[in-house]
């Protein structure tokens, strides 16, 4: 694992910085023959989160530089970029300016599993739109599930409206067409990948409200992130779903059709 921050070996001080305080955010994708899946759609989402929480950002050029410096001649991986300053602590919120960035290049994990039960918590991340580095919730939700016997989570609000999974998204079959939930969440890149590609494979998708009292009707339903393109939900607690594994192959081509884009 080779840690950078704005591409020089990271230091104590930067380390010790990033363990006490949990202000920034990041993103995270594999490398592939040197290119990555939906690079454009992470370099919007980090410039967009630098402007949020930075008010400014280093500018796509900068990240490219710095991302395509922590691969080096490595063709494939997993990176992790994440942005943050030492200038915003407990103590002193208020700087402004571009945020520094730490590179993390590591070996690709392999995908969450090859199939799930999760449970339905209620709960909502803070700023949900963010890929942010505050993760004790959603930690604390996947815990709680293991303990409970089943995989992992699926998020809701208090009345039973879905939004998201703990580390991904989630989308439901309805024969040929895919449901995704319209709630406060993270848009996930795989997610937006996958909807890229689905004209490509004669799927449709819709995006709005998904109650859990109708989680009968659907014919199956499947989660999704940047190490797992398509993953079989078997069942939300007590609601199960026989699957389709040719849908479920068919959603993760639209993935993989996607093109790979270079970092530099």
């Amino acid at each position: 694992m080779d840690i950078l921050i704005d591409g020089r070996s990271a230091s104590t001080d930067d380390l010790a910085h990033q363990a006490m305080v949990n202000y920034g955010a990041y993103t995270s994708f594999r490398v592939e023959g040197g290119g990555v899946r939906g690079l454009d759609l992470h370099l919007a989402r980090l410039e967009a989160s630098a402007v949020e929480l930075f008010d400014e950002s280093p500018g796509e050029a900068s990240l490219r530089r710095l991302m395509a410096l922590a691969v080096g001649d490595r063709t494939d991986g997993w990176l992790r970029v994440s942005l943050f300053s030492p200038e915003i602590g407990h103590r002193a919120p208020t700087f402004v300016g571009p945020p520094r960035m730490m590179t993390v290049f590591a070996p690709p994990p392999p995908p969450l599993a090859d199939s799930v039960r999760v449970t339905a918590v209620v709960h909502g991340r803070e700023a949900p739109h963010l890929k942010h580095l505050a993760t004790f919730g959603l930690m604390r939700a996947r815990r709680a599930a293991r303990a409970a016997g089943f995989d992992d989570a699926l998020f809701t609000d208090a009345d039973g409206w879905i939004s998201e999974g703990t580390l991904w998204n989630v989308g439901f079959l309805a024969g040929g067409r895919i449901v995704w939930p319209q709630a406060p969440m993270l848009a996930g890149v795989t997610q937006a990948l996958i909807g890229r590609g689905l004209d490509q494979v004669g799927l449709s998708a819709e995006t709005r409200p998904v109650h859990l009292s109708e989680l009968g009707g659907f014919d199956g339903a499947f989660l999704c992130n940047s190490a797992t393109p398509a993953c079989p939900i078997t069942a939300v607690d007590g609601v199960t779903f026989a699957g389709d594994s040719d849908v479920l192959e068919t959603i993760a081509r639209a993935w993989s059709m996607q093109p790979l884009q270079p970092l530099a």
